[in-house]
């Protein structure tokens, strides 16, 4: 018997070909969607059944967790009442892979006095739902994933990746930005570093100033104290400098029997990076990555001290 794995490596092969298959089948009709979907006033309402009701779930997930507001209506429940939530400024989205399901075909019929426009994805561009439809994305595929050529496999992913396709494209139009994204997922880890600021994580109380004529011995003291690995240097309320435990290690290698006499402003780093309290987290990463440091001095409009941002406290 063959490894398990020659199967799934042979799954994978054919349902990524599936995929790469649908570029060339991306023609006039793909853009006059998008621009359809784009100017709507109202919702994407998306309609399928079975494993194609399942890809139109999370097709539409994407696109309103993306700037476009979509939702998912199951076809049986639409043709026993919830037809009410359909309005003249939606566009209704059919997936159906063979094009003739029989379920989406009576609701097209109830639908067709509205005047809402359709749009259908279908593996048959000669099915009837394609044919009734103002609108028709091809996502055919030669063959399924499945041995049997029976269970819905690269059809199935073919119709996701449209789906993710048909979302980026009106991200792009949209010009949906990393910031309208997290207003979208405001309990996900990312939309919190989207949208808290430095001044909503930043440690206020017990900070460790020090002033610069002050031993090294002493400075540790401080610095242990205030438990962020470093101290501020400060002189007459302005920030000179910042010095860190690894600082303080370093001139105790250095300066070996002088540790004693060592003075916090020979060694201390004289260029402090700062930053502005509304700062947004995305900009604490990047300057955390950029200049390989792990805490930045937050200063208020005259440059002094009103706080200290930890690398650690923004991943948690």
């Amino acid at each position: 018997m063959l490894k398990p794995r020659i199967y799934a490596e042979r799954c994978l092969r054919d349902e990524a070909e599936a995929v790469m298959a649908l570029i060339p089948q991306l023609d006039e009709s793909f853009d006059q969607v998008v621009e359809l979907i784009y100017k709507t006033k109202g919702h994407v309402v998306i309609s399928g059944v079975g494993k194609s009701g399942n890809v139109g779930a999370k097709m539409a997930a994407t696109l309103s967790s993306t700037g476009t507001p979509a939702l998912f209506v199951n076809p049986l429940d639409a043709l026993h009442g919830d037809l009410g939530m359909i309005t003249a400024d939606d566009v209704l989205l059919f997936i159906s892979n063979s094009g003739n399901t029989d379920e989406i075909l009576r609701l097209i019929a109830a639908v067709e006095e509205r005047h809402v426009p359709i749009v259908s994805m279908t593996g048959n561009a000669q099915s009837l739902i394609a044919k009734y439809s103002d609108y028709h994305i091809s996502v055919f595929v030669d063959h399924e994933a499945c041995p049997l050529n029976l269970a819905p496999t690269s059809s199935t992913t073919a119709a996701i990746a449209m789906g993710d396709a048909l979302a980026c494209a009106l991200m792009e139009v949209r010009g949906f930005k990393a910031n309208d994204f997290a207003m979208f997922h405001p309990g996900g880890s990312l939309g919190r570093k989207l949208l808290l600021k430095v001044k909503d994580v930043m440690y206020t109380e017990n900070l460790p100033v020090i002033a610069p004529e002050l031993k090294l011995s002493e400075a540790l003291m401080t610095i242990s104290g205030g438990k962020l690995g470093l101290g501020v240097v400060i002189r007459e309320e302005q920030i000179v400098g910042i010095i860190t435990d690894g600082d303080i290690r370093r001139a105790v290698q250095g300066a070996q029997s002088r540790f004693l006499n060592v003075t916090v402003e020979e060694v201390m780093t004289k260029t402090p990076k700062t930053i502005n309290p509304d700062a947004k987290l995305a900009q604490i990463q990047s300057m955390f990555r950029r200049h390989k440091i792990h805490s930045l001095l937050v200063v208020d409009d005259d440059k002094k001290l009103i706080g200290i941002v930890d690398y650690f406290a923004i991943m948690n």
